[in-house]
């Protein structure tokens, strides 16, 4: 199967590394408080970023776009700008119940809108040969969520100190924080909302 690979899938590939990577430095954190590793885990996200620009860049100037490539740009992009700043929120503090249901929301709303574009993409460049545009946002944007996270990392405001603090509402804890992730999540699958694709 390997052979069968394209350069743009190798890059997609990539991707998914760092996706993964990111998941592993998130957990270390949590169970190792050490700031490399937090650090490492929000500097992966760009660089995840950067392969699938360029996945895609090297797809179409070679005419190499395929089923199978956009399978699996979707299962790398769910790693690395799903699950991965799900996995970062957790390990800077958001884990109170109310925090697991915004990031288990989050990632739920990153592979449905994920599914809806593959199953919609064809139909979406029926005339014109490709898609102009995105129906809500795309699943990538969330590097902006591990930036503030990073930003709040170098701050000295992980944990209780995060923005917005905690606040115990009955039984469970809830970081007003984690409602980005909700406002991300929700983002991407709204209907409405159309972003022209560059």
């Amino acid at each position: 199967m390997i052979r069968g690979f394209t350069a743009a899938d190798f890059l997609t590939l990539g991707n998914a590394a760092c996706g993964v990577a990111s998941v592993f430095c998130a957990i270390a954190y949590a169970s190792q408080p050490a700031m490399a590793y937090f650090y490492a885990a929000a500097l992966l996200a760009p660089a995840a970023f950067a392969f699938d620009v360029l996945d895609g860049r090297v797809a179409r100037s070679r005419q190499t776009n395929s089923p199978f490539g956009r399978e699996l740009d979707s299962l790398a992009d769910v790693i690395s700008f799903g699950m991965a700043p799900a996995a970062l929120g957790f390990a800077a503090g958001l884990r109170g119940g109310f925090d697991w249901i915004a990031l288990i929301y989050f990632v739920c709303c990153g592979v449905s809108r994920l599914a809806r574009y593959n199953v919609t993409a064809e139909a979406m460049a029926a005339e014109t040969g490709k898609v102009s545009y995105f129906e809500g946002t795309p699943i990538p944007t969330s590097v902006v969520i591990t930036g503030i996270l990073a930003l709040a990392a170098w701050q000295g405001r992980l944990g209780d100190s995060l923005y917005g603090g905690a606040w115990a509402i009955g039984p469970w804890t809830l970081h007003p924080f984690a409602l980005v992730y909700v406002l991300s999540g929700t983002l991407m699958i709204s209907r409405t909302l159309r972003i022209p694709k560059l």
